[in-house]
C-alpha cells in the first residue's frame, strides 16, 4: 500500500505580534539584533480564549472547503500538540466531534513537538500499509505562547502559534511517502521543558516565584524553559547523522533531494545546519520570518509554503528535531497535493 499525502493547510491565529511591539513593551531588548540572529520580524500569538485544538480545528475546515477531501472519507485522526484543551480527554475526540467525523473512526493525540509531524507521518504511512485506514487526517496545533512568560526573552521573541492539517492517503494523488527515519534521546528532556503544571510536578495553585537568570530573561517554574546552547549542540550533532541514514535507506545522495525542508527553529541554528551538511542555500528554504517558530507546524507550514514551487518528482527530504529530545526525517517523492494557503 502506498501512502501520500493528498492535501495540506494551515490556519494562524489574527493576531500578529511584531519585533517592533516586544520593543515597546520592553525598552531593553535589542530586537533589531534578534531579528538579524533568528531571522523572525513577526509572529501570531493566539487569543486568551483560543487553544491550540480551536487553530487545528480552523485548519482542517480549510482544508475541507478547499480540497476534495470529504470528511466522511476519514477513518483515523492524529492530533499533534504540546497545548492540549484538557490533560484528559484526549484533544483528538474533541476534534473528531467538532469536525463531524464518522464516529467510526479512530482519533488519538500524541506530544512530539518539533519532530511530531515526520512521526504523524511514520503513524499515517504505518496505519495505512497494515490496512488499519485509508485516509488519515494529521492535525497538529500549538499554542506555547501561553506557556511563555510576557519578561522571557529567550523564548518568547521565537515562539508563535499555528494549526496545519494533512490528508494522507492510500488511494489519492499526491506526494509519495517514500521512507522514514526517527530517533529519541530523553536525556535531554530537561533543555525544553514546562516544568511544573503535570502529575511529576502538579501545580496546586501555590505562588509562583519569578526568577531573573543571568540574561535579564523572567519566568516562574509554570513557564517554558529552554536552554538554547544545549539545543543548539543536539542539533549539529543529531541532524546530520539522521539524513545520512535516511539517504542510505534510499539509497540517494544529498545532491539527488531537491529540497530539504528543516523544522524551523531559528535562521541562526539552521543556517549552521545548513552549513555543516554543505547544502546549497536554495536547496533548503526558510518560512519564519512572519510566522517564527510554531513548533510542531513548522514543516507542513513551509510545505504548504513552498508547494507551488515544487514539481511532480521532485525529491523533498522533511526533517525534525528538538524538544525531547526527539529526531526524524521523511523522503518524499511530489505530486499533486492540494494546497490550501492564506
Amino acid at each position: 500500500m502506498c501512502a501520500r499525502i493528498a492535501a495540506l493547510s494551515y490556519y494562524l491565529p489574527e493576531r500578529l505580534v511584531s519585533n517592533g511591539d516586544l520593543q515597546a513593551e520592553n525598552p531593553t531588548w535589542d530586537m533589531e539584533r534578534v531579528g538579524q540572529k533568528t531571522g523572525i520580524e513577526s509572529r501570531r500569538v493566539a487569543a486568551a480564549d483560543q487553544t491550540a485544538t480551536d487553530l487545528a480545528f480552523a485548519a482542517a475546515e480549510r482544508l475541507f472547503s478547499n480540497s476534495s477531501v470529504r470528511r466522511d472519507e476519514i477513518d483515523y485522526l492524529l492530533f499533534c500538540t504540546q497545548s492540549p484543551d484538557h490533560a484528559l480527554p484526549a484533544s483528538s475526540c474533541i476534534l473528531q466531534n467538532r469536525l463531524l467525523l464518522s464516529v467510526n473512526c479512530g482519533a488519538i493525540d500524541f506530544n512530539q513537538g518539533c519532530s511530531g509531524y515526520i512521526y504523524g507521518l511514520q503513524l499515517a504511512n504505518a496505519l495505512i500499509s497494515s490496512r488499519s485506514a485509508r485516509n488519515v487526517l494529521l492535525l497538529t496545533g500549538e499554542t506555547y505562547s501561553k506557556y511563555i512568560h510576557p519578561q522571557d526573552r529567550s523564548v518568547r521573541v521565537l515562539f508563535g502559534d499555528a494549526a496545519t492539517a494533512t490528508v494522507i492517503s492510500e488511494d489519492r494523488p499526491g506526494a509519495l511517502v517514500v521512507a522514514t527515519e526517527v530517533g529519541t534521546d530523553g536525556a535531554g528532556c530537561n533543555n525544553l521543558i514546562v516544568p511544573i503544571g503535570g502529575a511529576r510536578r502538579p501545580y496546586a495553585g501555590e505562588s509562583l516565584r519569578e526568577v531573573c537568570d543571568e540574561n535579564g530573561s523572567i519566568r516562574t517554574e509554570a513557564n517554558l524553559f529552554m536552554d538554547g546552547q544545549e539545543l543548539f549542540a543536539f542539533t549539529l550533532k543529531r541532524v546530520p547523522a539522521l539524513v545520512n541514514r535516511l539517504l542510505e535507506k534510499t539509497g540517494l545522495t544529498a545532491e539527488q533531494v531537491d529540497t530539504f525542508v528543516f523544522h524551523q527553529a531559528n535562521a541562526f541554528m539552521n543556517e549552521h545546519l545548513r552549513t555543516k551538511m554543505h547544502l546549497p542555500k536554495e536547496k533548503v528554504p526558510l518560512s519564519l520570518q512572519d510566522v517564527g517558530n510554531t513548533v510542531s507546524n513548522t514543516i507542513p507550514l513551509t510545505l504548504s509554503r513552498i508547494a507551488p514551487q515544487l514539481t511532480p518528482g521532485s525529491k523533498v527530504m522533511l526533517v525534525g528535531f528538538g524538544v525531547g529530545y526527539s529526531w526524524g526525517a521523511c523522503q518524499l517523492e511530489w505530486g499533486e497535493v492540494e494546497v490550501s494557503n492564506d
